[in-house]
């Protein structure tokens, strides 16, 4: 009888969730969302492009631009089936290790963005506040060494998370919360004691995400001391607006990540639609906006994309 009762209510599918009481409006939303993907994907593309066909690119703020490219497209890619599944064609289920699979490449793609954030940012710290060594410190060989450390870390920390969700057995109502996986989402649907879960999710958000705000925050503290004492206000601003994009993607980044963090932690079952928004806007916007910040701040690379399209 134990037996039956186990294998009736182990369930072998997830069950993903568009926008909470929007479904009349799903395909609307649907398009938007195409068009976002879109932009991201074709966005990501062209700076990729852009970077590699120009020699003049191939310096190491926009070999550092092109990993955050490449980022962004493989995390665009990883969401976009099941998100477009939900709302176009309402295909809500998921297998178990179908699941599994995208929590692991949601969270390592995530988690490489940040890394791919933190290189960027000492890349402008040793540009500003030790420009002599600059070229001599950030070659290619060593840009690539650091780049591969970084994606192994990311790698290491994430790989554990399939296999604590697929010691579980799920026997609840198995509905997410978003139209994609996400480890803090799926862990709360498990009929066990989630501890272990928790502590290490907790812990690698700590030491991936939460150190690398840290050290990209001592960096800007480090460049603006540098900045302002310097003589010159041309000079100071001149080197602030180097930095504007960049500090604009680790906002657009960290800032979402760190609400949708605290919904899935605090929140409770009224706050569902908070959940599911601060879940787009955490998929969806740091893709879609890096492209366009950079190409609007970055006067060098604006120009040679304009370049390529209108020669």
């Amino acid at each position: 009888m134990l037996a039956a009762n186990d294998t009736k209510f182990n369930s072998t599918v997830f069950l993903l969730t568009g926008i909470p009481r929007q479904k009349s409006m799903h395909l609307w939303i649907s398009i938007s969302f195409c068009m976002m993907y879109i932009i991201s994907i074709i966005g990501n593309s062209v700076i990729l492009f852009v970077i590699k066909t120009d020699p003049t690119l191939h310096e190491p703020m926009y070999i550092f631009l092109s990993m955050l490219a490449l980022t962004d497209i493989g995390l665009s890619i990883t969401t976009m089936p099941t998100t477009l599944g939900v709302f176009l064609f309402n295909s809500r289920e998921i297998s178990l290790d179908a699941c599994f699979a995208q929590v692991f490449f949601v969270h390592l793609f995530s988690h490489t963005e940040s890394s791919m954030l933190l290189l960027m940012a000492y890349d402008r710290f040793m540009a500003i506040c030790n420009p002599l060594r600059y070229a001599s410190i950030l070659t290619l060989p060593r840009i690539a060494k650091m780049g591969l450390v970084f994606v192994l870390k990311s790698v290491s920390l994430v790989f554990p998370l399939p296999f604590l969700l697929k010691r579980f057995q799920y026997c609840r109502s198995n509905v997410l919360c978003h139209s994609y996986c996400l480890h803090q989402d799926v862990m709360k649907q498990a009929c066990a004691d989630i501890t272990v879960n928790i502590i290490y999710g907790l812990t690698i958000k700590i030491l991936a995400l939460g150190l690398d705000s840290l050290l990209i925050l001592l960096s800007y503290g480090m460049i603006l001391k540098t900045v302002l004492s310097v003589a010159s206000s041309t000079e100071c601003f001149r080197a602030l607006n180097t930095c504007v994009s960049h500090f604009c993607a680790v906002l657009i980044f960290f800032m979402p990540d760190i609400g949708l963090s605290m919904v899935h932690r605090f929140g409770n079952s009224s706050s569902h639609l908070l959940q599911s928004l601060m879940g787009y806007v955490y998929m969806l916007v740091p893709p879609l906006m890096n492209p366009i910040v950079y190409g609007v701040k970055n006067e060098h690379l604006r120009s040679r994309i304009l370049k390529v399209f209108f020669k």
